[in-house]
């Protein structure tokens, strides 16, 4: 009797087994790929301690350990799958919870004038390094990844629109860099600038808002100059944020349609519901008073996501690809920071 209830036992797990193990055998394949892309993120949130680069935001920096990890090391196959799932997956789940930082409250604050010269200038700047990109002769993807990074949220808005440009990680890196190398100028050089240029504190707040790549360099530049030119700069920043969805959107129903009028309908690329995922996310920090606390452990899980898809992404990055993109995409890097600066501030001075 106990040998068959022990046989029975014995059969009734093996089988729970056998049934259990194909459905995790995929989830367990991802663990190790998501563990070091984790383990750098903590690296470079732990780095942002070092004054030197406290300016720098933990995922710029978490790229930079990648690319590093991954040409000086090396990253074993093992670890591809969950790399793949922290670039694709974790990625988009964390740009739906980016929405946590925004009201329409806050873009309200901004004003319609703000609003315009903003939306104005994103639209503007798009347009001018698409334009400038292939007079330079540089790649379509590449182009578009720059023109979104410089445009709108730097390496943020970068991975957002690369769901629908699906451009190589090393085009991914390289305008990231871009967005980074130049924003970072724009952090240390506006500063320097309000008197020269006859700018109170709420235009240059608007100046940096709607023209500066990262969040956090605009809020490093414009509390530089005062307290409400950092709240100005920041708000008008968090309204650039917005609009990522929008564009995001716009860039897949023209690639959509772009490929069906060349019948290739199998390639045709998903629509980003991510996109809308955010966009409903704002709409609920608007009308919910959400509890402060857990507002911003959401935002903060928000960017430690991001930190981790970088780190996966510098993961699969190839220097030596790099250096073959040549200098061509750094010079549209330049021209359309010089743009974005140049017309937001000739926009602000002719609207007072």
């Amino acid at each position: 009797m106990t040998m068959t209830t022990d046989s029975s036992n014995f059969s009734a797990k093996s089988s729970l087994r056998d049934t259990l193990l194909p459905h995790l055998r995929p989830a367990l394949t991802i663990v190790p790929g998501i563990a070091l892309a984790t383990i750098i993120a903590f690296g470079a949130n732990l780095m942002r301690g070092i004054p030197q680069i406290a300016t720098f935001s933990p995922m710029i920096l978490a790229i930079a350990i990648g690319i590093a990890v991954r040409n000086l090391v090396g990253t074993p196959s093992s670890v591809r799958p969950g790399i793949a799932f922290s670039m694709r997956r974790l990625l988009r789940f964390a740009i739906v919870l980016l929405g946590f930082q925004i009201t329409l409250t806050q873009l309200a604050a901004v004003g319609a004038k703000g609003l315009f010269i903003v939306a104005g200038t994103l639209v503007a700047t798009f347009v001018f390094t698409l334009a400038a990109g292939r007079a330079l002769g540089v790649e379509r993807k590449l182009i578009e990844l720059i023109a979104a990074g410089t445009s709108i949220c730097g390496a943020s808005a970068v991975v957002a629109t690369n769901s629908v440009t699906e451009a190589s990680d090393e085009d991914v890196a390289y305008a990231i860099a871009c967005v980074t190398i130049f924003g970072s100028i724009a952090m240390f050089v506006y500063p320097l600038l309000p008197r020269l240029l006859h700018l109170d504190s709420h235009a240059y707040g608007l100046w940096s808002g709607a023209s500066i790549h990262e969040i956090a360099q605009v809020a490093a530049a414009s509390f530089q100059n005062s307290q409400r030119a950092g709240e100005n700069g920041t708000v008008s920043k968090l309204a650039r944020v917005l609009l990522l969805a929008p564009v995001v959107l716009t860039l897949s129903l023209v690639t959509r349609f772009t490929v069906q009028r060349t019948r290739e309908q199998s390639a045709r690329p998903p629509l980003p519901w991510f996109a809308l995922g955010f966009v409903a996310v704002v709409a609920v920090n608007s009308v919910i008073t959400i509890p402060g606390g857990a507002k911003s452990a959401m935002i903060s899980l928000a960017t430690f996501l991001l930190t981790i898809a970088l780190a996966a992404m510098g993961l699969e990055t190839d220097v030596s690809k790099l250096y073959a993109a040549g200098l061509r995409p750094a010079i549209l890097g330049a021209l359309a920071f010089l743009f974005i600066a140049s017309f937001s501030l000739v926009v602000i001075k002719l609207m007072g």
